[in-house]
């Protein structure tokens, strides 16, 4: 634990913002930060709790109360150490987690919880600069090749985990880059894509090869050739089909899905080139209160919108827990991130009825259903941040039974293999893929269960790898 009496002293503070006006003018990282003094106080808040239950709400089961102490007495290699055994990845996640651990923090009872993910940033950033392992590399080649398809945090993970064994590791990604949503997803002020980068480094030095401009099913590589050329194939796909909403005037142009809008936008940043799909000067709704419809909030404020309507068919959430949702669930609770402390409108509880347009998006009608009044507002984009409905399956041939569920997911057994795949070589799945739309940190969990899934096919005998969760199952 931390200081004994920690969380009595000290009360919870995290990073500062850069200020509005200085962060939209450029992509960088919102907030900056900490010194190492302010971060020891915020380890030292985390208490003897007895059960910690944090690392029950973490997926990837990180030992949070150890590396928390380890962060007090300013044992920043030991603190390394400990939240890398379980996390391959804890720079992204420290970036982009929604951290159900702190929803499960103890001290969040009665208080405000440990910054357990901010702390979780300070450690990985501490280690990168101080040059500390911040991998595992393989001791010995077993002579055994695995093929991973998809370079998304959940294909990433389990190729480090494969090769940290020593199997030799090739990655697959249909795109220009490797990264998956990491990098065309996340805007740059959430990710910088330097950090992407430092990690690929990494894992590139430690024999893993990846392959860009690959697809594998319909129109690619078929299936079929990497099972004859791999001992094993793991499928991280993801879930990328996008859920429209099917209103008359969806067809205009101007109405695009979010992840289409930032991809182009990551892109232009990339490039230094205006998006072709750009915001600026035009009157922009976003139809989604999530993550991804913050995400393309802030990445349309950066653009020079003229204004950003963020529209929620759902109600508002409740400033506090409900009793529905008692500690230690994830409470669903009404969320400012950045991206709306820099403008922007939100409405809940209303529905789209109908895009206006003559070729081009001009206006949407809404319903509020709150107060049952339909209203106009002018709209020349529109943005659908409306979630996922599964992964493409018909390229890969899979999109049937026994291959899929009823969810439209890959159907896997409890060891991450895929029903009935023909071929001699095993097909395994994992992430997105197979749980459907969900946290970067499920992604790595279970990446790294199917890596350890596949070790011990090929080892013959159970693996030492990790396996932090089970395959999420759906009978028919």
């Amino acid at each position: 634990m931390g200081k004994p009496t920690g969380f009595l002293e000290f009360p919870r503070k995290g990073p500062a913002s850069r200020p509005v006006p200085v962060r939209l003018r450029d992509w960088r990282e919102v907030y900056e930060s900490q010194d190492d003094a302010a971060i020891v106080e915020q380890g030292a808040r985390c208490m003897d709790c007895g059960i910690p239950f944090c690392m029950q709400g973490c997926p990837l089961g990180n030992r949070i109360p150890v590396f928390n102490d380890r962060v007090y007495k300013a044992q920043w290699e030991q603190a390394s150490n400990q939240l890398f055994s379980t996390n391959n990845f804890p720079e992204f996640t420290g970036r982009l987690c929604p951290a159900p651990c702190e929803s499960a923090c103890v001290l969040g009872i009665s208080n405000e919880p440990v910054t357990i993910e901010r702390i979780e940033y300070e450690v990985a950033e501490h280690a990168f600069a101080n040059g500390f392992d911040v991998a595992r590399n393989a001791a010995h080649e077993t002579g055994q090749r695995v093929a991973v398809v998809g370079s998304g945090p959940a294909g990433l993970a389990a190729a480090a985990q494969l090769r940290s064994v020593g199997h030799a590791v090739a990655v697959y990604e249909r795109s220009d880059a490797i990264g998956g949503l990491l990098r065309y997803g996340i805007p740059e002020f959430k990710l910088e894509k330097s950090v992407l980068d430092r990690r690929l480094s990494v894992m590139r030095e430690s024999g893993i090869k990846f392959h860009t401009n690959v697809t594998v099913g319909a129109g690619g590589s078929p299936l079929a050739d990497l099972q004859r050329n791999f001992d094993a194939v793991l499928l991280a796909v993801g879930s990328t089909i996008p859920r429209l909403i099917p209103v008359p005037g969806a067809e205009l142009d101007g109405v695009h899905p979010a992840m289409t809008y930032l991809e182009a936008a990551n892109r232009a940043v990339r490039d230094s080139e205006t998006s072709p799909i750009d915001a600026e000067g035009r009157h922009v709704i976003i139809l989604g209160g999530g993550d991804t419809g913050a995400d393309c909030l802030g990445t349309a404020h950066r653009q020079g919108a003229a204004s950003i309507v963020q529209i929620e068919i759902m109600d508002r959430p409740p400033d506090e827990r409900p009793s529905d949702q008692p500690w230690p669930t994830m409470a669903r609770l009404f969320k400012t991130t950045p991206a709306h402390e820099e403008g922007g409108e939100r409405r809940f509880s209303t529905e789209t009825l109908e895009f206006v347009g003559d070729g081009h998006l001009r206006e949407i009608v809404v319903v509020d259903h709150l107060s049952g009044e339909t209203l106009r507002a002018p709209a020349d984009l529109v943005l659908i941040a409306a979630g996922f409905v599964g992964p493409e399956l018909e390229k890969l041939g899979l999109n049937s039974p026994p291959f899929m569920t009823p969810r439209a997911t890959l159907c896997v057994g409890d060891d991450w293999r895929v029903a009935a795949v023909p071929g001699a070589t095993p097909v395994y799945a994992c992430g997105d893929a197979v749980r459907g739309q969900s946290l970067i940190v499920w992604a790595i969990a279970e990446g790294r269960s199917a890596a350890a899934a596949i070790d011990s096919y090929l080892s013959g005998t159970l693996s030492v790898l990790p396996a932090p969760v089970e395959p999420y199952l759906l009978s028919w």
